[in-house]
């Protein structure tokens, strides 16, 4: 079978389409046929790798995907071959875990993500645990199940699992581009927040904001941000500020917070070191709140309001498996409104 896979750490130049064999599957696990896989900032992280990461080579990328059931294990229950399967991007290996008993298996000791700590789905197959799939409708394209996956399980766990957010409550974006924010301005609406407000740095971005629901939008490379969110809010600041940016924007972030206001981040894509102004956060009585993926519970919630139509992801471009290096390009140039998709071929489709 093919496979976006690496051999050791570095830049792009390090991809490489592999033939590689199919994977075995265990007893619980399926033999997934790969339709459609998303790309993630986290895929360019892993590339270059970090200390204590191992990985096993060639490594395999992609934590997002969606396809048919080729095969089953002899303890699978729920799965046939030929059924169509959104995935669950998180591992939890341990049932047996504590968190993983509270239902908080993204808290386990022994969490993965595809693509990340374990072979990932950038592949014409994929072994997958039966719990981590979730029956795809007639109806929804492969394309949308894995360009949802990841980002709204990752906004719907922050804002309304971590961060309890409220109809009637004001919230900021911090980004209009990325897969998570565009999810957040989804689920901000759907859950009634108001205004929602959304910081971008450019007129295509902050249109395509606007579309999917933000009442106000604040181009960054022509106003200052923080200023004009006061002004907005009449001086106020907001209940609530989603910063997956880290360190170019937290300083900002938490003083465009009102008193008792919270900040949501589920990442750092600037960069993750950072020094705070803690009189800010005693004098306001503010709140941080870090947030990881999400649960299994999570999941299946927001995948049904995708499926449903209530929330959809935003997809930028579909590329072939060949051409993902140009994908990865383009991600980590920031040229990106929405999320990158591959469409995985058949090994049908290609003989």
């Amino acid at each position: 079978m093919q496979a976006l896979a690496f051999e050791e750490h570095g830049d792009l130049d390090r991809l490489r389409l592999l033939d590689v064999p199919r994977p075995a599957i265990g007893p619980q696990e399926v033999l997934l046929s790969v339709r459609a896989a998303a790309l993630n900032r986290l895929d360019l992280w892993v590339l270059e790798g970090w200390p204590g990461l191992k990985l096993k080579w060639p490594h395999i990328m992609g934590a997002d995907g969606a396809g048919v059931v080729a095969a089953v294990g002899e303890a699978v229950r729920h799965f046939r071959a030929g059924d169509r399967v959104a995935v669950n991007p998180t591992l939890c290996n341990d049932p047996a875990d504590r968190f993983a008993r509270l239902g908080l298996d993204n808290m386990c000791d022994d969490f993965a993500i595809f693509g990340e700590h374990v072979d990932g789905l950038f592949a014409q197959f994929a072994a997958v645990p039966e719990r981590n799939l979730l029956p795809l409708p007639e109806g929804v394209p492969f394309e949308t199940a894995a360009a949802a996956s990841l980002v709204f399980l990752t906004a719907w766990h922050s804002l309304v699992t971590r961060g309890r957010l409220q109809p009637g409550e004001s919230i900021l974006v911090v980004g209009a581009g990325g897969g998570v924010n565009t999810a957040s301005i989804q689920i901000a609406r759907l859950v009634g927040a108001r205004p929602i407000i959304v910081v971008g740095s450019s007129g295509a971005k902050l249109a395509q904001a606007t579309a999917l629901g933000a009442d106000e939008v604040i181009n960054r490379s022509e106003v200052d941000w923080g200023r004009e969110v006061f002004r907005l809010t009449a001086r106020q600041g907001v209940d609530v500020v989603v910063d997956n940016v880290g360190a170019a924007t937290f300083a900002q972030s938490l003083r465009a917070l009102r008193r008792g206001g919270r900040l949501l981040t589920v990442g750092n894509s600037s960069g993750p070191r950072f020094e705070l102004d803690n009189r800010y956060l005693f004098a306001k009585q503010l709140t941080i709140i870090g947030s990881t993926m999400g649960t299994s519970a999570d999941y299946e919630k927001v995948m049904g309001l995708i499926f449903a139509g209530r929330l959809r992801p935003v997809i930028d471009t579909v590329y072939s498996l060949r051409d993902a290096p140009t994908a990865l390009r383009r991600l980590r140039d920031g040229d990106v409104m929405g999320k990158l998709v591959l469409r995985i071929p058949s090994e049908e489709e290609e003989a």
